[in-house]
């Protein structure tokens, strides 16, 4: 039931969040867990028409939003990290993943995110070019004030960090300096 789930995000980013949280369990399932995948099912039954609208006459601009659950997972208290992109009014990409590691801070799990949406967002203009569409310098929009610090202050050291987020922040450094928006 979990992998039909699955195929239907796709289109239906609405339950994305619901399925991935059933999909962490189906190894050791409860019945719990089946009560909340029915509850999916009837949710879906309920909602025929709700999905995924492409405009057809609308810009063609590349533009992504960023954000976290700050300590959101009850089980282990690390962040959620979450992101879209945007061509024009059409959603081509979203992510919903926990971060790696505990973050210290909001606005540390902030710049995790952003880091990933940075990621994303330079994959997307990669898959652009072989299109033969260029944009360049995509906005990424971010709601923490000091994760913005972060990105324009190369100098602050973050030493409570580990080597693998020292890793993963430079691509937003790099790339996105002038970028990130409030």
């Amino acid at each position: 039931m979990i992998c039909s789930l699955m195929y239907l995000t796709a289109s239906r980013p609405d339950i994305m969040f619901s399925v991935c949280q059933c999909a962490r369990y189906q190894a050791n399932p409860k019945a719990s867990y089946l009560i909340a995948v029915k509850r999916i099912f009837r949710y879906l039954f309920g909602k025929p028409r709700l999905g995924l609208w492409y405009p057809k006459n609308s810009k063609f601009k590349l533009f992504a939003y960023s954000d976290i659950d700050f300590g959101g997972c009850n089980l282990d208290r690390k962040s959620t990290t979450g992101g879209c992109q945007y061509l024009g009014d059409r959603l081509v990409s979203w992510q919903c993943k926990n971060q790696t590691s505990i973050s210290t801070s909001a606005a540390e799990a902030e710049y995790v995110a952003a880091s990933s949406c940075c990621s994303q967002v330079i994959w997307k203009q990669q898959q652009f070019l072989d299109y033969g569409l260029n944009f360049l310098d995509p906005p990424i929009y971010c709601d923490n004030e000091a994760a913005l610090q972060i990105v324009k202050n190369p100098e602050n050291p973050l030493n409570h960090m580990n080597m693998n987020q020292k890793k993963r922040k430079q691509p937003v450094r790099e790339n996105n300096e002038q970028n990130l928006n409030g």
